[in-house]
């Protein structure tokens, strides 16, 4: 069967759903028999990080960074890489890791394989939170292939933090997973001190498709600055929430009609909890407008946001990894500054730009700054909320409990 397939030429799916062209009604993963009767064989050619290159592609998991850009420097290392499936997926709203791992596994292992083979790397390890409840699928997944690769499965506890990089890589090698100052980067030293690349679920999904049907096919959706899909998880007030894929640049009014909404949008949180607040429908979902993890949230009019943030806030407070001043003491300093106004109290506005522009750009990792962006938004998009609830105690808005 193998043989047949290899000489069969598969057309490249033509729509917007290319991750989730195979998806199955009644949920069951697709197996490697239906995977590769669908997309064809995985090829077996140089040239990989070239295609990648050309195709434009960013990573899917938050930071956008290009993931040709990525590999290339992971080959330019001395010893033989490893390569990292980061499915640690710890931001509470986004479901479409999870997704793309139990339903369509072999489109992920394809995506890590085809990496290996570029890189010259002999083992992928794909590190889960310990709550996914997707292992069954992958280890079922990976029991099906017969790729000249060491496959192992990691797990990382199901924190916030987790799934930053150096974080990552330390849960793997059984330490706390606390992300560390760079350099050294994981590219230069990562598993048992090689050549690491790390690249999250749906970025790697991707690669497999770019490797099947090339650059200019991949191209064909999204923009020239933005190309290809992305998966958003929507939730919020909408008929159908859960994980939709999208051509990169889909204005935020055409995801929600197309999802349908339950009653009148007040605000959208774009890119999750180190996002940003949006009234603006007609804001474009990409890479460059803060699109970030893929996480969609449509709260209603009749919401009061502000505590909604709020409690978002706190829970960035309690995500921090307890090592760095900026997040121990800088990030607690901003949520509580910001319950403040959303619960009644003193005015702490000045407080909280002076603490966000304190906290960015140090720690060891980024989560001082997506909390600082998160509040910063908050206050710029809610301010007419803000100074209600500073005259009065609240605003006209109901607390629904929409987000946490």
């Amino acid at each position: 069967m193998t043989a047949q397939l290899e000489r069969r030429s598969v057309a490249p799916p033509t729509g917007v759903a290319r991750l989730l062209a195979t998806v199955r009604d009644d949920g069951r993963p697709v197996s490697l028999a239906e995977h590769l009767d669908a997309y064809g064989p995985l090829p077996r050619r140089p040239g990989l990080i070239e295609a990648v290159e050309a195709s434009g592609l960013r990573g899917r998991g938050g930071a956008a960074f290009p993931v040709g850009r990525k590999l290339r420097a992971v080959a330019a290392q001395r010893g033989r890489p490893v390569v990292v499936v980061n499915a640690a997926e710890g931001e509470p709203a986004s479901k479409k890791d999870k997704a793309l791992l139990a339903h369509v596994p072999h489109l992920v292992l394809d995506g890590a394989a085809a990496a290996a083979s570029a890189l010259g790397a002999g083992s992928v390890i794909v590190a889960l939170g310990a709550r996914a409840r997707v292992e069954d699928a992958l280890a079922r997944a990976i029991a099906e292939r017969r790729d000249r690769i060491r496959w192992e499965i990691a797990h990382v506890p199901d924190r916030f933090v987790a799934g930053e990089e150096t974080a990552l890589l330390a849960g793997i090698a059984g330490r706390p997973a606390k992300p560390s100052t760079k350099p050294p980067y994981p590219f230069e030293s990562g598993v048992r001190g090689a050549p690491t690349l790390v690249q999250n679920v749906e970025t790697l999904a991707h690669v497999a498709l770019v490797a099947r049907f090339g650059a200019a096919w991949f191209r064909s959706a999204g923009t020239q600055s933005e190309p290809g899909t992305a998966l958003v998880t929507l939730s919020g007030i909408v008929s159908r929430p859960g994980v939709h894929e999208i051509a990169l640049g889909t204005r935020l009014s055409e995801l929600l009609a197309g999802a349908g909404t339950t009653e009148a949008v007040g605000a959208v949180l774009v890119g999750g909890f180190f996002g940003g607040w949006t009234r603006d429908l007609d804001h474009p979902l990409d890479g460059g407008n803060g699109l970030g993890a893929g996480v969609v949230v449509a709260v209603p009019a009749r919401a009061c946001a502000l505590r909604e943030s709020a409690r978002v806030a706190q829970y960035l407070a309690g995500q921090t990894a307890g090592q760095c001043g900026p997040c121990v003491n800088g990030v607690r300093a901003l949520a509580d500054g910001l319950e403040q106004i959303a619960f009644g109290g003193d005015d702490s506005r000045r407080d909280l730009e002076r603490w966000a522009a304190e906290v960015r750009g140090r720690g060891a990792c980024r989560h001082p700054d997506g909390a600082a962006n998160f509040v910063a938004s908050t206050l710029s998009v809610f301010e007419t909320e803000v100074g209600e609830h500073l005259r009065h105690g609240r605003c006209g808005g109901t607390d629904l409990r929409i987000l946490l």
